[in-house]
């Protein structure tokens, strides 16, 4: 096969049907729940033209994935260095990228994928949806050169150099950093608690919902789902709950773990990082370090007791405005290294490691408004609760528990508030549970905003943020004299500097 993409061409004919199969799956998820209420109540001629116009469904899937197939065509111009993509049926998309502003292109494979032996391509720019540029079926030695070729912008190799080329593009020298799978049980035993209560409370919450939603289609809900959870509304029940819900965490954790970083490995190919992980859907990520513009390692209580560091390398993003899950998403993680491969990484990004330089922290001022708004305010509206409703007094211990633990957290959260400034780095330390430090290098500021508000002009004490094309990181209740110098230096050096921020 001709590795020549100065041509036209089209994904590999597998992409007939991974596009039939993502049109169907999305189209599954959207009449998941009617269609299946639907079919609960249904007699069997209704089940029958149901279960036509499903494979009807299916069939103009494929024929969607067929005609998508012929109209998506990429190539490269050489004379431009400008990656090109031509998509669309009903209406025709034309999409230029110029090779200098690609950050980072990612080699997926999904399950259908694997079975299937194709790869999906994706990039990453500062200016672009990454879902705009996603080639969802491509031959694997396709896609290592074209992605050598995109992110160091060599020539398009011809024919007879593709063994070779292709032989380059994914040979690697020993694992920077490899997890086996001690160290990810490890990982998910001590971090990712949030996003796993999240997945809980949702996944509990359909559930529920889906429970009334079956009794109501069935014309038998008298509200037992609700009977059911007031009845075991005790004190010792909570107890057993929460006890269920922490092993349920913990599982929950470990899986998600698995799942994500299985065979996580990072190696340091030419001047790039490549990455690859995954279990059931395989990722493979190549960035340049000197295009990470936020570089953030963290370690909770936990993790420090078996040395064990999680690091994110946070890259520009697109020119919209993205959601936090967006933003976390084009970041690249490292779940879990030890601190000589921490420290190894941090050389290979920054050239060398950070040293503190001096450290400002917040004025205590800085607990006033959690404590009240997170302390004070709710166990408040308990108390009146507490005289109003005579139920709600036997779970007093919970409220005292509560302002205690909420108490303690805050204080510390106020402790780690801090950053340091040197000369070549700026880190901002922040936290409770899990304590990160967020590196950046002044050359990378985008832009500065200080505020302050009118009730702290003469105490003194603002506010500052840095903004960087990967995000911002900020500083409060500092003492608003220093951080006006610091802001004065900060731009001093961001214009009198010679770096490139990307």
């Amino acid at each position: 096969m001709s590795l020549d993409f100065s041509q036209p061409q089209r994904q590999s004919a597998a992409g007939i049907i991974i596009n039939g199969a993502y049109v169907a799956q999305h189209l599954v998820r959207a009449m998941f729940i009617p269609l299946a209420l639907f079919i609960v109540k249904a007699n069997k001629t209704a089940l029958l033209y149901t279960a036509f116009g499903i494979i009807a469904v299916v069939v103009l899937a494929f024929v969607y994935g067929y005609f998508y197939y012929l109209k998506f065509t990429f190539y490269l111009n050489p004379l431009k260095q400008e990656f090109v993509i031509d998509k669309g049926i009903f209406s025709r998309k034309h999409l230029t990228i110029p090779i200098e502003k690609i950050q980072q292109v990612n080699i997926n494979q999904g399950f259908l994928q694997k079975i299937i032996g194709v790869y999906s391509l994706q990039i990453d720019t500062a200016g672009a949806d990454s879902k705009e540029v996603d080639i969802r079926a491509i031959n694997g030695e396709i896609a290592q050169a074209l992605r050598q070729h995109l992110l160091h912008g060599q020539r398009t190799p011809t024919a007879n150099e593709s063994d070779k080329e292709t032989t380059v593009a994914v040979s690697t020298d020993a694992p920077l950093i490899k997890i086996t799978a001690a160290t990810l049980l490890k990982i998910g035993l001590t971090s990712n608690y949030g996003q796993s209560i999240a997945l809980l409370i949702g996944f509990g919450y359909a559930v529920f919902h889906n429970i009334k939603e079956l009794l109501k289609a069935l014309d038998n809900d008298y509200g037992q789902v609700e009977q059911f959870v007031k009845s075991g509304f005790t004190l010792f029940s909570i107890g057993i709950v929460l006890a269920a819900i922490a092993v349920l965490l913990l599982a929950t954790n470990v899986i998600r773990t698995f799942i994500k970083y299985f065979d996580f490995q990072l190696s340091k190919h030419s001047q790039s990082l490549l990455i690859s992980a995954g279990l059931l859907t395989k990722k493979n990520t190549l960035l340049h370090p000197n295009k990470v513009q936020i570089t953030e390692y963290s370690q909770n209580y936990l993790q420090k007791k078996i040395g064990l560091f999680k690091m994110s390398l946070k890259q520009a993003h697109a020119g919209r405005e993205q959601s936090e899950k967006e933003m976390k998403n084009n970041n690249t993680e490292i779940p879990g290294c030890s601190a000589a491969e921490k420290n190894e990484l941090l050389r290979m990004i920054l050239g060398r490691l950070p040293k503190e330089g001096s450290t400002f922290k917040p004025n205590w001022r800085y607990l006033n408004l959690p404590i009240v708004f997170q302390v004070l305010l709710p166990v408040l509206i308990y108390g009146i609760f507490y005289y109003l409703i005579a139920e709600v007094r036997a779970y007093y211990p919970l409220a005292v528990a509560y302002f205690v633990i909420t108490l303690i957290l805050t204080y510390v959260g106020y402790t780690k508030h801090r950053i340091s400034v040197s000369d070549a780095y700026i880190i901002k330390q922040s936290g409770i549970w899990d304590i990160s430090q967020e590196i950046i290098e002044p050359h990378k500021i985008q832009s500065i905003s200080t505020s302050q508000y009118p009730w702290h002009k003469k105490l003194d004490i603002g506010h500052v943020s840095l903004h960087t094309a990967a995000g911002s990181i900020s500083f409060s209740y500092g003492n608003f004299t220093e951080i006006k110098t610091l802001v004065n230096y900060w731009l001093y050096q961001v214009e009198s500097g010679d770096e490139d921020w990307m």
